[in-house]
């Protein structure tokens, strides 16, 4: 899940922080560099408080080599990103947890359920700072082009997994939720992701 994603930051962030490669860390620990052009955070330590959500009553991590928690950050002058990925189990129906969660995002705005076959497809994202200051009808025009390509919106018409999407591309909230595996219980990934350019913090 997230595959194609992470592996763009990490790599974004080992080009943006030299000081990551004077690093030596395990696995198993976060590592945290604060270097001239930025600071860097990239550990196991995320969870559903990170992902700002509560976790659902009586589930657990999930957790094999393939389903590690992800706490990313990176923050320079031009550039900064924040992203949790925390993945759990549960012995309830999907439908309990996707009507739990459905309720606690809608705090974040509106919900948007989605349906699809893979856990967790896509994290739409826009980093592209918007520092245009020109006057006129066509520069508010393109500023409304530009908040709507930011809404979320659903990626494929179907599947067995549902996604509960809240917020803009740049600051965003997504539940997704499958059967697991053995057919009882369920497996979901609690998602947070924010981004900014030269503007705002994280």
């Amino acid at each position: 899940m997230f595959h194609r994603l992470t592996f763009s930051l990490s790599l974004a962030a080992m080009l943006t922080l030299p000081a990551l490669a004077q690093q030596s860390d395990t696995q198993d620990k976060s590592l945290d560099v604060r270097s001239s052009v930025g600071d860097l955070h990239v550990g196991k330590d995320a969870n559903a408080h990170n992902a700002g959500l509560p976790l659902y009553p009586g589930a657990h991590p999930k957790r094999d080599e393939n389903n590690d928690p992800l706490n990313f950050g990176v923050a320079t002058e031009g550039f900064g990103l924040k992203l949790v990925v925390a993945k759990y189990e549960s012995d309830d129906a999907p439908a309990k947890v996707v009507d739990f969660y459905r309720e606690k995002l809608k705090k974040f705005g509106k919900v948007l359920e989605c349906h699809s076959q893979k856990h967790g497809g896509d994290v739409s994202m826009n980093s592209d700072d918007e520092d245009s200051q020109e006057a006129g009808s066509q520069n508010s025009k393109d500023k409304n082009k530009d908040r709507e390509s930011k809404q979320l919106k659903c990626d494929s018409d179907g599947g067995p997994v549902t996604e509960l999407k809240v917020g803009t591309e740049d600051n965003q909230h997504v539940v997704a939720v499958e059967p697991r595996d053995s057919g009882k219980g369920a497996t979901f990934a609690l998602v947070y992701v924010r981004t900014r350019g030269k503007q705002g913090d994280i």
